[in-house]
């Protein structure tokens, strides 16, 4: 979630602003199939095709109007993986300013074609993962030749895009030496990049955080070139009070009392709704799961890309994520 370009500015203060003070979502995350064709070192989902109950585009269209928040994520599992992905977006999208869609992707399934189409249906952003600036890639997320696919298409897509790609690197003890590499593929690419961080509540592997003191500094002196746009980390889209939320969870392995359910929640396939993918407990509406949930919840052990931006004092997720910078002002 980057800095949003202020022509889309005037629906999203207002209906921002109505759902932030009565406790409606700002982010909606619609996880459209669990299905995935990759199976991710640092994730619990993967492996195949899924046998699974999906809501139909008019269904997933019902629960949006409900809330009408701000901004959409589409994932998964891989979205792309359903043939009715671009009627999915059609239905739940209220025009090409409202709401503000992202679309989360490995990338291997993304062409021109489908880029194209899923652009002009309503999606604003294509959020794709890089986690190594080579063919480690492949082996991290299981998808031989997804290194070579990416290094192809997301140049190509890049060439009058509109900074509408946005890479995301979650960072790992894998590849947290590695950052650098990243950014500057990033940049070769034509694109811009943001960051994440690892959690074990997915697989409960620890050794997949970042704790060594020489990466957690190596980390910090990066995160202040980010912050001060130096050289290549122009192109990363982190906001400062994003990237200090990012090193404090790093440095301190967890931020508590997270308001999932709250300021944001996950709409499963077949409809139920989580207050986060990290926790799969299903609730048929908002108001149970945050009082059956977030209301009880001080669970700090990850700080996810939607929580890291939506869990600050409205004044500042104003200045954060509408402004006049463009996605790609590099």
């Amino acid at each position: 979630m980057p800095h949003i370009p202020l022509k889309y500015a005037p629906k999203l203060i207002f209906y921002g602003s109505r759902n932030y003070f009565t406790s409606r979502p700002l982010v909606i995350s619609f996880e459209v199939t669990l299905s995935c064709n990759a199976n991710c070192v640092h994730c619990d989902l993967g492996g195949g095709v899924k046998d699974e109950k999906r809501m139909s585009p008019d269904e997933l269209a019902k629960i949006y109007n409900k809330f009408k928040s701000p901004v959409i994520q589409i994932s998964g599992g891989e979205p792309l993986l359903r043939r009715d992905i671009v009627e999915v977006v059609e239905k739940i999208k209220h025009n090409k300013f409202f709401p503000y869609a992202i679309l989360v992707t490995n990338g291997w399934l993304l062409n021109r074609e489908r880029f194209l189409k899923l652009k002009e249906a309503g999606v604003n952003q294509f959020s794709v993962s890089l986690d190594f600036p080579d063919e480690r890639h492949d082996d991290f997320r299981a998808i031989k030749g997804l290194f070579k696919k990416l290094n192809t298409v997301i140049p190509q897509l890049a060439k009058g895009a509109d900074g509408s790609i946005v890479l995301n690197t979650a960072i790992t003890s894998l590849n947290v030496r590695e950052v650098p590499k990243i950014v500057e593929t990033a940049n070769r690419w034509g694109v811009c990049i943001s960051f994440s961080v690892y959690t074990p509540l997915r697989t409960n592997d620890e050794s997949l955080r970042v704790t060594k003191e020489e990466d957690i500094s190596f980390l910090k002196d990066i995160f202040e070139k980010c912050k001060k746009r130096e050289g290549i980390y122009k192109s990363v889209v982190n906001s400062p009070q994003n990237l200090d939320g990012l090193f404090k969870f790093i440095r301190d392995g967890e931020i508590p009392y997270c308001q999932s359910g709250r300021r944001f929640f996950v709409v499963r396939p077949e409809g139920e709704l989580n207050p986060c993918s990290l926790h799969r407990i299903n609730f048929s509406n908002q108001k149970d799961m945050i009082k059956g949930f977030t209301k009880k919840n001080k669970c700090g052990k990850c700080y996810v890309s939607i929580r890291s931006y939506v869990e600050v004092s409205f004044l500042k997720l104003l200045w954060e994520n509408v402004s006049l910078r463009v996605l790609n002002s590099n």
